[in-house]
């Protein structure tokens, strides 16, 4: 059984890397951890677990890099179809498992990034959502601090609602007047956890030590990851 927490988004390319990166440098000194991104598309151009390791300043212990690794920037079943595989989410599942068995990982808590967003299908049957209810952990959702998030944010809870997912919150990627933010909690009745903003190049340093700092101030996902 894992324990952790699994990073999902409104969209793609919404900041759940960085989310990811950024529980990694808030909380590694309070409890262990491990990221894992079970399902990478368009390989070639983008690798969120290299990423992953390089804000964060990562080790090989807090990084588990296996995983279905796809070329095309496409929908995850897309990419597989077009390599001519499917993808197993129960195999994804055995392989999580069995690394965290193992005696000297049994502490670890995962924090596992999806891809792309909450309803992207994986194969011809199953949606990112299946792959969350095989895991069984509790759902960090990161929207897009922009026009249309509201709807996007609250179509995504509505979403993970009815499928019985335990839901730890909501990040704001980038900055606003935290309008967005108010009626996400009002209309969604869920907590918006932070803001994280745009940094430029996002230089691993300053990126360390905003997220040891700023993010999460008051704590509130250690109780989701314990």
């Amino acid at each position: 059984m894992l324990r952790g927490l699994f990073v999902t988004g409104t969209d793609t390319c919404v900041g759940k890397t960085v989310a990811a990166a950024a529980l990694l440098c808030r909380y590694r000194g309070e409890i262990p951890l491990r990221y894992w991104k079970p399902i990478q598309t368009g390989i070639e151009q983008d690798d969120d677990t290299a990423e992953v390791r390089r804000l964060s300043d990562a080790s090989d212990d807090e990084i588990f890099a296996e995983g279905i690794r796809l070329p095309n920037p496409v929908s995850p079943h897309l990419a597989a179809q077009q390599s001519g595989q499917t993808i197993d989410l129960l195999f994804l599942g055995d392989m999580a498992r069995r690394r965290a068995s193992a005696r000297h990982d049994q502490e670890k808590r995962w924090i596992v990034e999806g891809a792309g967003g909450a309803l992207v299908p994986v194969n011809d049957t199953a949606l990112m959502t299946d792959l969350m209810a095989l895991l069984d952990l509790p759902v960090l959702i990161v929207a897009r601090n922009a026009l249309g998030t509201i709807n996007h944010t609250l179509l995504t809870l509505e979403a993970l609602r009815a499928r019985g997912r335990r839901i730890a919150g909501v990040l704001m990627s980038g900055s606003g007047d935290g309008s967005n933010a108010k009626a996400i909690e009002h209309y969604g009745k869920i907590s918006v956890i932070n803001e994280i903003p745009h940094f430029h190049q996002l230089p691993s340093k300053e990126f360390k030590q905003w997220a040891e700092t700023e993010f999460d101030p008051k704590g509130s996902l250690l109780e989701f990851l314990q």
